[in-house]
Order: C-alpha cells, then structure tokens, then sequence
C-alpha cells in the first residue's frame, strides 16, 4: 500500500506535512481528512485521480500525523494553512474537498481566501452544534476535550493500539455495515486512525474543541459554489444538520444519498471528477 508523495509547508513558524495521490502532473485538488484524521486517507481517491488526472493534496493539519502541534490555532487558520500549501506548489487556485470533521475546515478556508478556493465540495461534513439533532457520542467527546484533554488523548491512543490489531473496529465507528467495506478500504480508514493519534492525540484534541465552539465566520459570507454529499443514514452528523446549514449559506447544492458516515466517502470518490 503506497502512501503518495510526501512535502512540508511551514505555516506561522510551524511545520505542516502533505501527501499526493494520483496523477503528479494533473490538476491540483485539495482534501481535508476527518477528526481524527490525517493525509492518509487522501490514498483513498488514489485510482479515480490518476484516471481522472487529477492530483490530490492532502495535508496533515496541526497536531495529526507528522505536522507539529498548534494548540492555539483557530478554524480560520484552516485558510492561511491551505493557502501556504498553494503557495509552495504554485498553484493559483483550486477545488477543495472536506471529510467529516474537514468540511468545517473547508468552509473556513473559502471564507477566509475566496480568491484561492473556486469550488468546496462537503462530505459527511460535521455541522455547527446548534444544528441538528444533538449526538450523544459527540457531544460527550467534546466535553472531555474541554474539561479532561489528556485523558481524552489516552482514549484516542487506546483506540489506535486497537485498530492497528483489528482494523473493523474503528471502521465500525464510521459505518453501521463494517462488513460492507471492501478490506483495502478498512485497512486504509485504519492506519489513517493510527497516524492521526497513535504518536499524540493534540490535533484531535483541539479540533473537537474547535468544533464545538462558534466557527469564528460568518456562513452567509461563503461565496464560492458549496456542494454537500451526505448519507440519509449517518448517525455520526445527521442530514438535518447539513440542510440547516446549507440554508445559511448562499450557493449550495445538497445531494443526500443511502449511504452513511463512511460509505458516502466511499461513493462519493468517483465523482471526485
């Protein structure tokens, strides 16, 4: 299992790790990995991107995998982190995609630099928490990386000693059919887990602190094309949430399908085109 080519970007004196997937010599497409996540899963466009000749930038953002930890960032920061990473590639502009925990990042960075991002594309993409119906599991997450981070870290740490002996267990957090996905896939959702909080759990930390909190931009200010894909069946961020949010935000296109978390990524890779 290759792993694409690897680069750093410095951004605000702290170092910032990528990956490329797919075609080196295509177009430049931006992914954003979930919470947890790291530039790992951007392998999972890999195929479609080289046949669509498209290259995919995945960076690692603070605190996951091998970009260094920045507790005080903020998610406008996403913007300046996507831009820097334009910037050392030489590219002018370009599409971004967010997963998950990722589609608020993307959001960011079109509101931030709308001169840099033509079109977000949002996949499962989490919403604001004063949106949809509350999910437990999530808010409880969020509690502990405000009140008790370390022992949250440990959890995370727990989590990714036990996906590296069986990986269907975090596929399980993400799918209510873990049987469905294809092994390759599940290998790669858990290995991204892995590099995402095996070594450290502060980006994870930080981000369900972030994400909890108001986004710190206005949604009615994005002004570049939005398009939304999501799973009828997600249980981790439900649909109701992303259609009041995308009433919020002024160019939008909502595609829901009969999908969930996991497999509306999985769906979702072959119109990467």
């Amino acid at each position: 299992m290759t792993d694409g080519s690897t680069g750093k970007v410095m951004v605000r004196d702290q170092s910032v790790s990528f990956n490329t997937f797919g075609d080196s010599e295509g177009e430049p497409v931006v992914f954003l990995h979930g919470t947890p996540g790291s530039r790992l899963l951007g392998r999972i466009f890999d195929g479609t991107a080289q046949r669509a000749e498209l290259e995919v930038l995945t960076p690692d953002r603070p605190g996951y995998g091998q970009s260094t930890s920045w507790p005080e960032r903020t998610l406008t920061d996403a913007g300046t982190i996507v831009a820097n990473l334009l910037d050392a590639r030489d590219i002018k502009n370009t599409r971004i995609i967010g997963f998950s925990g990722g589609g608020p990042h993307a959001l960011a960075a079109a509101a931030t630099h709308p001169d840099r991002i033509r079109e977000v594309h949002i996949i499962s993409g989490a919403t604001p928490h004063r949106m949809g119906k509350p999910v437990a599991t999530q808010r409880r997450i969020a509690m502990l990386a405000r009140r008790t981070p370390r022992l949250l870290g440990g959890l995370f740490r727990m989590q990714a000693w036990f996906a590296e002996r069986s990986p269907s267990l975090i596929v399980s957090q993400f799918t209510a059919n873990p049987n469905e996905v294809a092994d390759a896939d599940a290998r790669l959702v858990a290995r991204d887990f892995v590099e995402a909080v095996g070594k450290g759990a502060s980006g994870a930390v930080v981000e369900f602190q972030l994400l909890a909190e108001p986004w710190g931009f206005d949604l009615g200010e994005v002004e570049v094309p939005i398009q939304f894909w999501h799973g009828e069946y997600d249980v981790n961020v439900p649909v109701d949430g992303v259609q009041e949010l995308c009433a919020e935000i002024p160019d939008t296109e909502l595609t829901v399908r009969d999908t969930d978390h996991l497999t509306t990524l999985l769906a979702y890779r072959d119109a990467i085109t």
